[in-house]
C-alpha cells in the first residue's frame, strides 16, 4: 500500500482554485486535515454531521467514535462497545453511524447484529450513556436517521427496518433477499432509498409530501450501488463498474458518465449530496467527483475533479448540514476537511454571503461570527441577498418567491411572489411580521412560516396606521392567535383573523385616524384620531369607547394589557381596560418620549425641558395582572420569583396557588407552596408530581390523568371521598384503605373494607378498637361499641370518658336502657356533677319526674325546655320563668333576646330598658307607642339624644317633640348650623317676620365676623339671595357672587361675566378680566383688550390656546403689521409664520405689507406677490396692469393666457412675440381652436398650419367627423402616420355596426378591384359581424380565395391558419377543412371533420392522404365514444375500454355479462375486480356467488381475495344453523373447485396450496355441521364436527369455535367438556378485551391438538347477554362436585378428539363426517388420507335415507367428488 499519507502527510498539497468556475458550479477547496493518515489501512468506516451544525463525529478502524466541534477541533472521543462482551472488542466492525434530529444523540451499527443508541448530551464531556439498544437477526450494514423519523437501517439479510427510539421496539418496513449495501433519504427526509447488492434500488415514503411518486422497486443498477445519492431532481448511483448513472424520478436513466476508458479512474466508493440537493460529491480512488444541477439545462453538469494524490480510496463522505463543508473519510484513516462554494461576496463589509448551492446561501455576520442557512425549500435560485432593517433582516428573491428572514431570532420564510420588477415596499417595524406594500396592497408574511400571513388592500402605508398581533401573549386555551388591524380608508378601520381570514371587527369613525394598536392579545384596539380624541375598541364585545380628549402620546405596556397615555399635564395609566373608567392619573410637567420594560420595571420617560425623568409604574399590577388574566402561570411564577416576600406578594402567592391547582399545574402548585413555607403541600405535590412524571414516561400526555395523582390531588382538597372512588375505580383498595388509616380515619377504612369484602376486615376492627383504648380514646371506644350493639358497654366508656351528656343521649334513644334505674341515676349524678343540668332535666322528664326535671333546667338556665315542660304540667310558673328567662338574658348581655321575654311576662319597663340597652331604638319606640302613661318621656328624650349623636337629626326632632321638648331640637339644629330645619321649627313656633328679622341680623353678625358662608346660608335660608350677591360684590368676591347668581339668576350669568370683565379691564385687572370673558365665551373680546393695550404677545397667547386653528396666526400678522419694517421680519421669524404671512398679505390683497417683508427677508417670494397682484388685478379687470405684474412676475405665459381668455388675439400676440415667443404658436392653436368650435375650418387650417401643428387639424378633423379632410392633411403634412389613421377609420367604422361594416366591406372591394390584394384580404379578414353570420362566411371565403389565387405561399399560409379557427368557432367546420385541404394541412383538416363529428370523411381524408392519421381517427373515435358515454357503441370498438366504462360507472352486472362473452382470462381480470369491489362493500357473499358461478382460476393475484371470502364468511355472525347450510357449502364447492384448478397449475403442492386444502376441509366440516343440523339424528355428529374444528381455531376465530364446542357439547349433555370449552371462551373474552392472550391458562389443553398460539380475534363475536349467560352457568357448574374439569380420553389415553396420540406420535386420519379421529372400524376412499369412523358414517347415511335431506345429500355428493366416489356397501351394520 504504501504510505497511505493525505493532505497531512508528505503527500503533494499543491491547490488551485478551478479556472473559469461559472455560476452555479460547485468549488472544493482544502481547508484542512481532521484526523492524520496512518501507515496503512485503517479505513474510516462512517462519518456524520449533526444537524445543529455543531458537532462532527467519526468512526475509524479501531471502533472509536471521535467528536469534533464545528471549526474541526478535536473535543471529545468514546469508544463503542460489542453486542456480548464474551466475543471481544474486535469482533465487530460499525458500519453506519448517524446523529438524532435534535443532535443530542449517535446512534452506531454493528455487523454484531446490534444498534446501540448513545447519549453524548448538548455539552462537550457529558457523560456517553446508551440509552437504546436494539438486536437484530444479522448484521447491520449502513443506517441513517432522517428529521422527524425513527432510526432507517438496513441488514445483511437485505430487510430495511425502523427503530424507534420512544417505544424501544424494532420494525421492518420492507424485505427483499439481497444484502443491503446503501441507504440515503430525500432532503426533507420523508422519503428513503435502498440499493441493495443485486443491484436493485428501492424507494420508500414515509410522507410523499403530495408528490404522487410510486413506492418499491424502483430500479435495477448495473452494479451494487454503493454510491447512491438523492438529489433534488434526480437520484445518483456509482460502483465498481466506473459508470455515474442518473436516474429521474420513475427510475429511468436520465443521465450516463462512463469513465471506464480513463485508466486512473477506480470503482466509486461513496457519494453524498449537498443539503440543497443541487450538487453531489462522488468519491473514488486519489479523487473527488462534482457533480452539479442545472436548472436551465435540466441536467448534470461535470465540475473539474478533485484530484487528491496518494489519499487512496475515498471510505466516507459527510456533507455539513448548511452545505459549507465537505468531510472525505480515507482507507489509510485519514480525515480531511473542504470548503465548499459556488461563490462569495462581502456585503456592506458587515456581512459574508457564501452561495453553497443556486437555492443555498450562508450569510456570516464578521462581526459577531453568527451564521444563518438561507434555503429555498422549492429549490429556486437564489438571486442577489440584501440585509435590511438595521441590519437584522434578510431580503432575497428567486424566480418565484421571496426569502425573508430575521437574523436576531433564525426565523427564515420563503413565499411564493411574482417577480414586481423591485416595485414592493418592505418594512420591518413589527419584528414578527414584515409588511410588504405592492400597488396597493399590503402583504404579511411571518418569519419562520412559509405561507403567506395575509393580504388586504389599502391605501396607507404608515405602520402608525397597521397593526398586526401574532402569538405575542401565550393564552390559557388559545394555541394560535393572529390579528391585524388596518384602514380601509382614512375614517374606517378593519380588524382581521388572520388565522380564519374573517373580518372580526369595521369600526367607522367619524374623524380621520391618525394612529391605531392592537394589544397583545388582539382583543382590544386602541386608536386616536386627528382631533386627539382616544377610543378604545372591544373586538369581542364589539363597543367602542372614547376614553380620554387630547391625547398627545399613548402606548400599550409591552407584555401586558394595560395602557399609558397623556393628557395635557397628566400621565393616564389604564391597568385594568376592561374598566376604562377607572383610570390612574399622575400630574406630569413634560412630555411622554418613551415607555421601557426591563428588568421587573416599567418605566414611563419624560422630558422635562432640559431633563428626562421617568416614572415608575406598579409592575404587580401589570405583570401578575397580565399574566393571570391569560393563564400563563409560568410567567405569573417567573415574576414572583423576582419579588420580596411581602404581605402583597404572599397573597399573590396564594391567588397564584389556587388557580394553579385548579388548572392541574402541578409543579407551579408546589413552587407556590415552597414560596409560601407550606412544607407539607409542597412535599406532598412533589411526590405527586413525581409520581405523575413516571406516569407520563410510561403512558405519555402530562400524567394529571393517572388515578394515583388524581387521588392525591383530591386528598390536598380533603375531598377523601373523591380520593376514595378513584382509588376503587381502579380497584386499588389498599390504597383507599392505607389513605385512612394514615389519616386515622378508621371508620373510613371499615366501610370501605366492609363495602370490598376485605379479608382483614374483623382483624381491622379489633386493631381499631384496641388502638382506641391504648389511646384512652374512650368516647371513640364508646361509639364503636355502640355501632356493635353493646349498649352498656358504650355507656360505661362515656361515662369513663367524662361524657355523661353522650351516655345520656345514648339511654335516651334506647328503650331497654331506659328501664334501668342504676345506669340512669349514674348517667344523672355524672351530669348533675358536670353542671349539665340541660341534659340531666332531659333524663327526668323522659322517666317521669317533672319537678327534678324543672329544677334542673332552671340551675341549668335551659328556660326553653323549662317553659315547654311548664306549658303543659305547670302553666302556673310560665309567666314566672319568662321573667327569670328575661333576667338571665339580661345578666348574659343578650339585651335584644331578652325583649321579647320580658313582653311574654308583661313587664314593660324592663322591656323598654332592654331595648335602649340593646341600642334596639326602634323596637323601644314601638314599645313605648303602646304605653300612656308619662314616665315614657325620659325615654323619649334618652332615644331623642341618640338620634342627635348619631346626626339622624330628623329621627331625633321627633322623638324631642314627642317628649315635649321642641326648643332643645331648635338647640340641637342651630349648633350644627342646620338653620332651615331649624328656621321650619321655629316657624312652627314664632312669627315669619320675627323669625327673617332674627335671620338676618344673625347673618349680619356672622358677616361682620367674616363667616361669609354661614351668613351666605342664613340669607339663603329666609329666601333673600341678593342680600349675599351684594355681600359679596361689596367685598369684591367676584367667584362667589357668580356662583350665586349662576345658581339664583341663571339668565343673567353671561351678563354679569361681561360686566365684570368690563369693569375688571377698566381696573387694568387683565387677567382677571380675561378669564370673566372666557367665560362668557368672548376670546375675541380678550384679543382686542390686549391689542388696545399693545399687549400682543397676551394677545397671541389667548388667540394660540382659544382662537381654533389660524386665530393666532392672524393675531401674528396684525402684531407684525403694527411693528413693520424689520421687527415685524424678526417677529414672524420667531413664530415661524413668515412665509404664511406673506402668503396671508398676498392674499388679502395686503400687496404692499407683502412686498416690504418679502424685500426685507424672503426677495424669493417676489416673484410670487408679483403674480399674485397680476390675478388680482384680472379678477379686477385692469389687464394693462395685471400684464405689467405678469411680466414682473416672469410669467408673461400668464399675460399671454390672460389675453386669449378674454379672446384679445392681438393683445396676446403682442406679449407673445415681445415677452415669449414659445406662446405664438399656442396663441395660433387657441385661434385655431376658437374658429373651430365657430365652424370656421379654413381659417382655422390655417391657423394651425401656420403653428406648424397638422396633428391638431387632424385630430380636430376627427373629432366633427371629417375624415376625408384629415386624411387629406395627414397625406399631405404627416404620411408616416396616414396607416395609423386609415386603421382609426376601419375601427370607427366598425363600432358603427352593420354601417361600418358594410364600409370596410365597400374599401375592400375597392381595394381588390385596384389590385392591392394584400390590403383587400386585410380589409375582408377584418370583418367580424357576429350578427350577420352570412356576410362574415362569404368575406372571410373571398379572403381565402384572393389569397390563394394572387398571394404568395407564406401569406397565403398565414390566412388559412387565421380562417380556420375562426370557421371552426362559428362551427364551419367542412369550410374551415377544405381550406387546411387546399394548404395539405392534413391533420388541421382532419381535426375539422372529428370537431364537426363528420367520422367518414375524416376516415376517408385519413386513409386517401395519409394513411399514418387513421389510427388517431380511430382513437380519436373511441375517446368520442367514451365521452359520449355510448358504451354499447364502443362495445364493437374496444371491448377492453367499454368494460373498464362499465367498471367506472359501476355498471358490474353489464360488465360481468359483456366479459363473460370474451375469452376466460378477461372474465375472470374483471370477476376479481367485481369481488374486490363487493369485498370492501361487505358484500362478500354476493362475491362468493360469483366464483360459484364463474369458477376459481388459480391465479396467484386471487390468491389474497379468496382468504379474504374465506375470512369474512366464517366470521359471519349466525351462521351455526341449519339455514346457513347454502353459504357454506358455496364456500366449500368454491375451494374445492380451486384446489382442483391448483393441481394443474404450477402452485400445485405449494404453500398456498396446502392452506387452500385446509381451507377447503375447515368449509366442509363447517357445511356437513349445517347440514347435520337439519336432522335431529345427527346432533351428536353436529357437536363433534363443532369440537372437531378446535383444533383449527389458528385459522377460525377461537372465541367464536370454543362457544360453539361448549354450546354443542352442553346442548347433548357432555357437560365436563362444555364447562371446559365455555371456561376457556370466557378466558378468550378478556383476553380480546385486553389485547393479548399472555393470561391464558392452557393446562386443560395440554397433550391435544388444539393450538395454543392462535391470533387474537379482533372483536368479540359474542354478545353481551350471551357471555353474561354463559358466566352464570359456568359459575354454576364450577360449584357442583359431579362435573370434572377433565377432557374425555379415548383407547389410546389420549383426548378423543385429537388426531394426534400422546403416547405414540402417530397421528389418525380424521372422519370426514366427524372431524374426530379415524381408529379401529374405519371406512376408507380411493383417494388417499380419506377416510370416515364406520359407526358415524352409517349413522348419516342411515339418516339420509330417512329423512332425505337435500343438505346431507348434497354433502354426500361432494364427499363422493372429492374423495374419489362413495365406498361400494352403501352402509353396514356391522
Amino acid at each position: 500500500l504504501g504510505n497511505g499519507g493525505g493532505f497531512g502527510s508528505g503527500a503533494e498539497t499543491k491547490e488551485s482554485e478551478p479556472s473559469g468556475v461559472g455560476e452555479g458550479e460547485m468549488q472544493l477547496k482544502h481547508l484542512k486535515t481532521l484526523l492524520s493518515p496512518q501507515d496503512g489501512a485503517a479505513k474510516v468506516t462512517c462519518m456524520s454531521w449533526a444537524p445543529n451544525n455543531s458537532k462532527f463525529a467519526v468512526c475509524t478502524v479501531d471502533r472509536v467514535v471521535l467528536l469534533y466541534d464545528e471549526n474541526g477541533e478535536r473535543r471529545d472521543k468514546f469508544s463503542t462497545k460489542p453486542a456480548d462482551s464474551k466475543y471481544g472488542k474486535k469482533s465487530y466492525m460499525v458500519k453506519g453511524m448517524a446523529f438524532s434530529p435534535d443532535s443530542t444523540k449517535i446512534a452506531i451499527g454493528q455487523t454484531d447484529s446490534i444498534i446501540y443508541v448513545y447519549k453524548i448530551g448538548e455539552e462537550w464531556g457529558d457523560k456517553k450513556v446508551i440509552c437504546n439498544k436494539f438486536v437484530q437477526t444479522s448484521a447491520v450494514t449502513c443506517l441513517i436517521w432522517p428529521a422527524d423519523q425513527a432510526i432507517v437501517f438496513g441488514l445483511a439479510e437485505g430487510k430495511v427496518r425502523l427503530a424507534n427510539t420512544k417505544t424501544n421496539k424494532s420494525s421492518t418496513i420492507y424485505g427483499t433477499d439481497s444484502y443491503v449495501v446503501s441507504l440515503t433519504s430525500n432532503l426533507s427526509g420523508k422519503g428513503i432509498l435502498s440499493g441493495h447488492a443485486d443491484g436493485t434500488i428501492v424507494r420508500y415514503y414515509f410522507d410523499d409530501e403530495g408528490a404522487g411518486d410510486s413506492q418499491g422497486k424502483l430500479t435495477t443498477h448495473c452494479c451494487p450501488p454503493y454510491a447512491l445519492a438523492w438529489a433534488v431532481n434526480s437520484i445518483v448511483a456509482a460502483g465498481c463498474d466506473k459508470k455515474i448513472i442518473a436516474y429521474g424520478k420513475e427510475g429511468h436513466v436520465i443521465q450516463q458518465f462512463d469513465y471506464g476508458r480513463d485508466s486512473s479512474e477506480k470503482e466509486f466508493t461513496v457519494a453524498a449530496t449537498s443539503p440543497s440537493g443541487q450538487s453531489v460529491v462522488v468519491g473514488s480512488y486519489d479523487r473527488l467527483r462534482v457533480l452539479n444541477w442545472s436548472p436551465r439545462r435540466n441536467a448534470w453538469d461535470e465540475s473539474r475533479p478533485k484530484e487528491i494524490p496518494n489519499v487512496y480510496t475515498i471510505t466516507a463522505l459527510a456533507w455539513k448540514k448548511d452545505g459549507s463543508r465537505l468531510c472525505a473519510g480515507t482507507l489509510c484513516g485519514g480525515v480531511e476537511q473542504f470548503d465548499c462554494c459556488l461563490r462569495r461576496s462581502i456585503y456592506k463589509n458587515k456581512f459574508e454571503m457564501t452561495y453553497v448551492g443556486l437555492s443555498q446561501v450562508i450569510v456570516r455576520n464578521l462581526s459577531t461570527g453568527t451564521r444563518v442557512v438561507l434555503k429555498s425549500h422549492y429549490g429556486y435560485e437564489i438571486d442577489e441577498v440584501k440585509i435590511m432593517g438595521k441590519d437584522r433582516y434578510l431580503v432575497a428573491h428567486s424566480t418565484d418567491t421571496l426569502l425573508l428572514g430575521d437574523l436576531a431570532t433564525n426565523k427564515l420564510s420563503e413565499v411564493a411572489w411574482q417577480g414586481t420588477g423591485g416595485n414592493e415596499k418592505l418594512y420591518f417595524d413589527n419584528e414578527n411580521v414584515c409588511m410588504i406594500f405592492n400597488a396597493g396592497e399590503l402583504t404579511l408574511v411571518e418569519y419562520g412560516n412559509n405561507d403567506i400571513l395575509g393580504s388586504v388592500r389599502t391605501e396607507f402605508m404608515n405602520p402608525h396606521l397597521i397593526s398586526v398581533r401574532l402569538n405575542e401573549r401565550k393564552q390559557s386555551g388559545i394555541e394560535d392567535n393572529k390579528k391585524l388591524a388596518y384602514l380601509v380608508d382614512i375614517k374606517t378601520i378593519a380588524v382581521v383573523d388572520l388565522l380564519s381570514g374573517y373580518n372580526l371587527a369595521a369600526i367607522s369613525h367619524d374623524t380621520k385616524i391618525d394612529w391605531l394598536e392592537l394589544n397583545e392579545t388582539g382583543h382590544k384596539l386602541l386608536f386616536r384620531d386627528k382631533k386627539l380624541g382616544l377610543h378604545l375598541f372591544d373586538i369581542e364585545e364589539n363597543t367602542k369607547t372614547t376614553i380620554l380628549n387630547y391625547c398627545t402620546y399613548v402606548q400599550w405596556v409591552p407584555g401586558s394589557d394595560v395602557a399609558v397615555a397623556q393628557n395635557r399635564g397628566s400621565l393616564c395609566v389604564w391597568y385594568n381596560i376592561d374598566a376604562p373608567e377607572r383610570v390612574t392619573m399622575f400630574p406630569l410637567k413634560g412630555d411622554i418620549v418613551d415607555l421601557e420594560r426591563s428588568n421587573g420595571k416599567t418605566e414611563v420617560i419624560v422630558t422635562e425641558g432640559v431633563n428626562t425623568i421617568s416614572y415608575t409604574l406598579d409592575e404587580g399590577l401589570i405583570e401578575f395582572g397580565t399574566a393571570i388574566d391569560d393563564g400563563d402561570y409560568n410567567r405569573a411564577t417567573a415574576f414572583l420569583e423576582t419579588l420580596e416576600m411581602s404581605s402583597e406578594t404572599e397573597a399573590m402567592w396564594k391567588t397564584l396557588s389556587k388557580l394553579s391547582l385548579e388548572a392541574q399545574q402541578l409543579h407551579i402548585a408546589e413552587r407556590c407552596f415552597a414560596a409560601l413555607g407550606d412544607v407539607a403541600k409542597a412535599q406532598f405535590l412533589c411526590e405527586t408530581n413525581r409520581i405523575a412524571d413516571e406516569a407520563a414516561k410510561e403512558y405519555g400526555g402530562d400524567g394529571t390523568e393517572n388515578y394515583l395523582v388524581r387521588a392525591r390531588l383530591a386528598m390536598l382538597e380533603k375531598n377523601y371521598k373523591l380520593a376514595e372512588s378513584y382509588f376503587l375505580e381502579q380497584n386499588a383498595v389498599d390504597k383507599a384503605m392505607d389513605m385512612y388509616q394514615e389519616l386515622h380515619m378508621w371508620d373510613e377504612c371499615i366501610m370501605v373494607a366492609e363495602a370490598k369484602g376485605h379479608p382483614e376486615l374483623d382483624n381491622l376492627r379489633r386493631t381499631y378498637y384496641k388502638w382506641l383504648m391504648e389511646t384512652n380514646q374512650d368516647e371513640k371506644a364508646g361509639e364503636v361499641k355502640e355501632n356493635d350493639g353493646d349498649y352498656a358497654g358504650a355507656v360505661n366508656l362515656y361515662l369513663k370518658a367524662g361524657l355523661p351528656a353522650k351516655a345520656a343521649r345514648l339511654v335516651l334513644s334506647r328503650s331497654e336502657l331506659m328501664t334501668n334505674s342504676d345506669i340512669i341515676n349514674r348517667i344523672a349524678a355524672a351530669l348533675i356533677k358536670g353542671d349539665f343540668y340541660e341534659r340531666a332535666g332531659d333524663l327526668y322528664e323522659k322517666i317521669g319526674n317533672y319537678q327534678r326535671a324543672l329544677d334542673c333546667y332552671r340551675k341549668g338556665n335551659a328556660f326553653r325546655k323549662a317553659v315547654e315542660l311548664s306549658r303543659t304540667v305547670f302553666p302556673s310558673e310560665v309567666v314566672k320563668l319568662e321573667e327569670a328567662w328575661g333576667d338571665y338574658l339580661v345578666q348574659q348581655k343578650q339585651l335584644d333576646t331578652a325583649i321579647n321575654h320580658y313582653i311574654e311576662a308583661g313587664c314593660s319597663t324592663k322591656a323598654i330598658e332592654a331595648s335602649i340597652g340593646a341600642r334596639q331604638w326602634k323596637k323601644a319606640v314601638h314599645i313605648l307607642e303602646l304605653q300612656d302613661d308619662k314616665t315614657s318621656y325620659k325615654y323619649y328624650h334618652k332615644i331623642a339624644q341618640h338620634y342627635a349623636s348619631i346626626q339622624e337629626y330628623e329621627a331625633a326632632e321627633r322623638m324631642y317633640i314627642k317628649a315635649d321638648r321642641i326648643k332643645d331640637a331648635i338647640d340641637m339644629y342651630k349648633q350644627v348650623g342646620y338653620w332651615e330645619q331649624a328656621h321650619k321649627l321655629a316657624m312652627k313656633c314664632m312669627k315669619h317676620e320675627d323669625v327673617a328679622v332674627l335671620y338676618i341680623n344673625q347673618a349680619q353678625e356672622l358677616e361682620k365676623k367674616g363667616k361669609y358662608k354661614d351668613a351666605e346660608r342664613l340669607y339663603i335660608t329666609v329666601d333673600e339671595p341678593d342680600l349675599a350677591i351684594t355681600m359679596y360684590k361689596k367685598l369684591k368676591m367676584y367667584d362667589d357672587m357668580i356662583r350665586l347668581v349662576g345658581k339664583h339668576h341663571k339668565e343673567l350669568l353671561t351678563d354679569t361675566h361681561l360686566h365684570l370683565a368690563k369693569e375688571l379691564e377698566s381696573e387694568g385687572r387683565f387677567r382677571e378680566a380675561e378669564y370673566h370673558y372666557l367665560e362668557a365665551k368672548e376670546w375675541k373680546a380678550i384679543v382686542n383688550m390686549y391689542r388696545v393695550n399693545d399687549m400682543w404677545d397676551e394677545a397671541y397667547r389667548v388667540s394660540k390656546a382659544h382662537g381654533g386653528a389660524n386665530a393666532h396666526k392672524q393675531v401674528a400678522y396684525l402684531w407684525a403689521k403694527s411693528l413693520g419694517g424689520e421687527s415685524a421680519v424678526k417677529l414672524l421669524n420667531k413664530f415661524g409664520l413668515l412665509e404664511t404671512a406673506i402668503d396671508y398679505a398676498a392674499d388679502n390683497c395686503s400687496f404692499d405689507f407683502a412686498f416690504e417683508l418679502s424685500r426685507l427677508s424672503m426677495k424669493n417670494k417676489i416673484p410670487d406677490i408679483h403674480l399674485k397682484h397680476a390675478m388680482y388685478l384680472e379678477d379686477e379687470g385692469k389687464f394693462q396692469e395685471a400684464e405689467v405684474e405678469f411680466v414682473k412676475a416672469g410669467k408673461s405665459k400668464e399675460a399671454v393666457l390672460m389675453y386669449v381668455h378674454n379672446q384679445d388675439w392681438d393683445a396676446a400676440q403682442r406679449v407673445a412675440e415681445a415677452h415669449d415667443s414659445d406662446s405664438v404658436a399656442d396663441v395660433l392653436v387657441g385661434q385655431a381652436r376658437f374658429a373651430f368650435d365657430q365652424k370656421e375650418y379654413q381659417k382655422a387650417e390655417a391657423f394651425l398650419l401656420r403653428a406648424q401643428r397638422p396633428e391638431l387639424a387632424v385630430k380636430y378633423y376627427k373629432e366633427v367627423g371629417m375624415w376625408s379632410d384629415a386624411i387629406r392633411i395627414c397625406k399631405e403634412y404627416i404620411p408616416n402616420k396616414l396607416e395609423q389613421l386609415q386603421e382609426e377609420y376601419e375601427q370607427e367604422a366598425i363600432k358603427k355596426g352593420t354601417k361600418g361594416v358594410e364600409g370596410i366591406v365597400e374599401q375592400a372591394r375597392e381595394w381588390e378591384q385596384s389590385g392591392e390584394y394584400v390590403r383587400a384580404v386585410e380589409c375582408y379578414l377584418k370583418v367580424k359581424e357576429t350578427n350577420n353570420m352570412a356576410l362574415m362566411e362569404k368575406c372571410w371565403m373571398k379572403a381565402a380565395e384572393l389569397s390563394i389565387k394572387f398571394l404568395n405561399q407564406e401569406k397565403t399560409l398565414e390566412v388559412i391558419q387565421t380562417l380556420g379557427p375562426r370557421l371552426i368557432e362559428i362551427q364551419k367546420y367542412s369550410a374551415a377543412a377544405e381550406l387546411y385541404l387546399n394548404m395539405d394541412l392534413i391533420k388541421e383538416a382532419i381535426d375539422c371533420f372529428i370537431g364537426g363529428e363528420e367520422w367518414n370523411k375524416a376516415k376517408r381524408v385519413a386513409k386517401e392522404l395519409d394513411p399514418r392519421y387513421e389510427d388517431y381517427v380511430d382513437q380519436s373515435y373511441k375517446e368520442y365514444l367514451k365521452n359520449q358515454g355510448k358504451v354499447d357503441s364502443l362495445v364493437g370498438v374496444d371491448v377492453i375500454a367499454a368494460l373498464d366504462m362499465y367498471v367506472e360507472r359501476g355498471q358490474w352486472e353489464k360488465c360481468i355479462e359483456t366479459a363473460n362473452k370474451q375469452n376466460y382470462k378477461i372474465l375472470h381480470k374483471y370477476v376479481a375486480l367485481y369481488v374486490t369491489y363487493l369485498i370492501k362493500e361487505g358484500q362478500s357473499e354476493k362475491a362468493l356467488n360469483l366464483y360459484v358461478q364463474h369458477g376459481a382460476p388459480a391465479n396467484t393475484q386471487n390468491f389474497n381475495i379468496y382468504k379474504r371470502i374465506f375470512i369474512d364468511v366464517i366470521n359471519m355472525p349466525d351462521k351455526n344453523s341449519a339455514d346457513a347450510y347454502r353459504t357454506w357449502a358455496d364456500l366449500r364447492d368454491v375451494l374445492f373447485n380451486l384446489c382442483e384448478n391448483l393441481v394443474k397449475s404450477s402452485e400445485a403442492n405449494s404453500p398456498a396450496h396446502e392452506e387452500f386444502e385446509q381451507m377447503l376441509l375447515i368449509s366442509h366440516y363447517y357445511a356437513t355441521r349445517a347440514g347435520s343440523l337439519g336432522v335431529n339424528q345427527l346432533d351428536m355428529i353436529a357437536a363433534k364436527l363443532s369440537i372437531a374444528l378446535l383444533r383449527h381455531t389458528d385459522i377460525i376465530p377461537a372465541d367464536k369455535a370454543f362457544y360453539e364446542a361448549g354450546m354443542a357439547a352442553k346442548a347433548i349433555g357432555w357437560e365436563n367438556m362444555a364447562f371446559i370449552f365455555l371456561n376457556r371462551f370466557l378466558d378468550l373474552c378478556d383476553a380480546i378485551e385486553e389485547g393479548n392472550l399472555d393470561a391464558l391458562d392452557h393446562s386443560d389443553f395440554q397433550d391435544t391438538d388444539i393450538p395454543f398460539e392462535i391470533p387474537v380475534p379482533v372483536k368479540q363475536h359474542i354478545l353481551d347477554d350471551k357471555r353474561e349467560e354463559i358466566r352464570d352457568w359456568v359459575l354454576t357448574v364450577s360449584m357442583d362436585q359431579h362435573v370434572e374439569q377433565i377432557l374425555p380420553a379415548d383407547e389410546r389415553d389420549t383426548y378423543e378428539a385429537s388426531l394426534l396420540a400422546v403416547n405414540t406420535g402417530i397421528r389418525s386420519l380424521p372422519c370426514i363426517i366427524t372431524g374426530y379421529p379415524v381408529l379401529r372400524n374405519k371406512i376408507e376412499f380411493k383417494k388417499p388420507g380419506k377416510a370416515a369412523n364406520k359407526d358415524d358414517w352409517n349413522k348419516f347415511l342411515m339418516a339420509v335415507k330417512t329423512t332425505h335431506s337435500p343438505e346431507c345429500q348434497d354433502v354426500l355428493k361432494f364427499v363422493s367428488q372429492w374423495c374419489g366416489g362413495l365406498p361400494s356397501a352403501s352402509f353396514s351394520f356391522q
